[in-house]
């Protein structure tokens, strides 16, 4: 089936037979069964839809680990002062965080030092190393960077300085000449946690410190940091991540997190904390610092005890991030998204010398959003060109990325499935294209126009036990996302436009059913002309949320594309 917006909808195909088994097996019902089986949940995770399970350290005799704890262990009885580098993201941000934490705790001597986006570009470099020796560390802990880093890593045994990589980006050999690395993808036995990001490993890494120390720091009080980073560096919601998701959500009281009570207060936000309001509130506020030359706000917020610096950083953190969607939307409205379409090309690559190098990582994941295609935007940088790209879920752009370093293309990068970022020549940029595209299309990835729904559903199905069932495998989010269905023979009875971009509706079944529903963004969409024009029946592509208003709560149907 066709859609209005050009998309090709076909329900998912699932096994009937294993539907089946899942019923008998665990009295789960039919829609329950489906999804769990078209996610291809693994036992641990159906374990969890009726029971709670700990969340235990499973890095406990991993060799990487103990040789990493082993050298931070000989620094602190040594009294040594230990430096940690993070990313300029919420990732990189929140890891140090844990961090500073946990040094603070044990009156250690320590300081941090976030890099400046366009100052000191990404990442752990010679040049941001021969300014950061001036403060005489004896060891230089990176989280969430530092794998690709070689001659910067060189260039510390140079200067007798200890170096440790806590990091989940792509790896190649041969690795940095750290005196200990922890990185799944190193292939050293725990490739099957590459799905983790930075701060998960730092946190478990800190869970076998503070033991190994006897520290009185409870580090599991900021486990919601762990899953503050997993959702905004989109991680995958499964296996030990939800394990984390689901332990964080159920225990975490915010009133004893004051930096993220803080951004509650002052967003007046008053529910208990979902996985939308990491991602779509609380990330977006912490990266604009990143974004928008206050790299150090982030961690500063997140790492404080202190009220005075907690509501500063806070209210500075909020007025960047509105400045943030000010200049995205400027760029977004010069983008001619009709001739990317009509170009219709596998990867968007979307070249323009004035945009902000703090957002090109944003528009990436507009342009990819959009499309649904890996999309890379790259701006001018004095004299070079800076890269943002953002991936689906089967094209790793962080492999395509580092094996072009490798072979001498770009001048510094790195990333992950999905995600990654870059620096390169400008007399380079064809060819890393032609190498990226083709790349993409040896990858056999699938097409990524042709979108599936779980099932077919009547109107009738649009109730509270029906929503309940789907609620059992949350918390949703990359990897498992809010399941999609399809609803035949609406027709379109009453239609409001909300802040000049979403549009409301009331949908009619042929029963007399009705069914409240939005539509996001559609605003100058295919979407919203049929919505506020067409007079005939219509089928829905949607998902059934839960809608709370003054502290109601409803629930509503999220159209995502309608199918004349």
């Amino acid at each position: 089936m066709i859609s209005v917006s050009g998309k090709k909808w076909e329900q998912k195909k699932i096994n009937q037979n294993l539907v089946d088994k899942l019923k008998q097996d665990f009295n789960f019902s039919d829609i329950l069964s489906r999804l769990i089986i078209s996610r291809k949940f693994e036992d641990d995770e159906i374990a969890t839809i009726d029971r709670d399970l700990d969340l235990n350290n499973v890095f406990l005799n991993n060799k990487d680990f103990n040789q990493s704890i082993n050298l931070v262990v000989n620094c602190i009885n040594k009294n040594e002062k230990i430096c940690i580098l993070g990313d300029y993201d919420v990732d990189g941000s929140a890891a140090t965080s844990l961090f500073v934490k946990f040094l603070e705790s044990i009156n250690h001597s320590f300081f941090y030092y976030i890099p400046d986006r366009e100052k000191d570009g990404y990442g752990a470099t010679k040049k941001l190393f021969q300014k950061l020796i001036l403060e005489k560390p004896k060891l230089i802990i990176m989280v969430d960077c530092g794998s690709t880093s070689n001659e910067a890593i060189n260039f510390l045994n140079e200067n007798k300085v200890k170096s440790l990589i806590i990091d989940h980006h792509e790896i190649n050999k041969p690795f940095p000449n750290a005196n200990a690395i922890i990185n799944p993808k190193k292939n050293n036995g725990y490739e099957e946690y590459d799905y983790l990001c930075a701060t998960t490993l730092s946190y478990f890494f800190l869970d076998l410190l503070i033991k190994e120390t006897k520290s009185k720091i409870n580090i599991a009080d900021y486990l919601i940091y762990v899953l503050l980073a997993t959702v905004c560096d989109v991680m995958p919601l499964r296996k030990l991540n939800r394990l984390i998701a689901l332990n964080t959500l159920k225990s975490f009281d915010i009133t004893k997190n004051l930096p993220l009570n803080t951004l509650f207060e002052l967003n007046n936000k008053k529910n208990k904390i979902t996985i939308n309001d990491l991602g779509y509130l609380i990330g977006p506020i912490l990266n604009a610092g990143g974004r928008l030359g206050k790299s150090q706000y982030a961690t500063e917020l997140l790492s404080s005890n202190n009220d005075q610096v907690i509501n500063d950083r806070s209210t500075h953190l909020i007025k960047l991030n509105n400045k943030r969607k000010e200049i995205e939307t400027l760029i977004l409205n010069k983008i001619d998204f009709q001739k990317i379409e009509k170009e219709n090309k596998e990867v968007i690559i979307y070249y323009s010398p004035n945009i902000n190098e703090g957002l090109i990582g944003i528009i990436a994941a507009r342009l990819k959003d959009y499309f649904n295609k890996p999309s890379i935007v790259i701006t001018t940088s004095n004299e070079l060109l800076k890269g943002s790209a953002r991936s689906v879920s089967d094209y790793n752009i962080g492999r395509v990325i580092k094996n072009s370093l490798d072979q001498g293309m770009i001048l510094n990068g790195g990333g992950h499935n999905m995600a990654a970022g870059f620096t390169l020549n400008k007399d380079n940029l064809k060819d890393l294209e032609n190498y990226i595209v083709e790349d993409f299309l040896k990858s056999n990835t699938v097409d990524h126009n042709i979108f599936s729904y779980i099932s077919e559903i009547s109107s009738l199905a649009f109730n509270q036990d029906f929503y309940d069932d789907i609620k059992k495998i949350e918390p949703f989010g990359t990897g498992n996302p809010v399941p999609t269905f399809l609803l035949k023979d609406l027709k379109i009875i009453k239609t409001s436009v909300l802040n000049n971009k979403h549009i409301s509706t009331i949908l009619k079944s042929k029963t007399g059913f009705s069914v409240k529903s939005i539509s996001f963004n559609s605003i100058n969409t295919k979407i919203g002309e049929y919505l506020m024009s067409y007079k005939n029946n219509i089928n829905v592509i949607g998902q059934i949320n839960e809608n709370i208003w003054n502290n109601k709560k409803a629930l509503q149907l999220t159209i995502r594309d309608l199918i004349v």
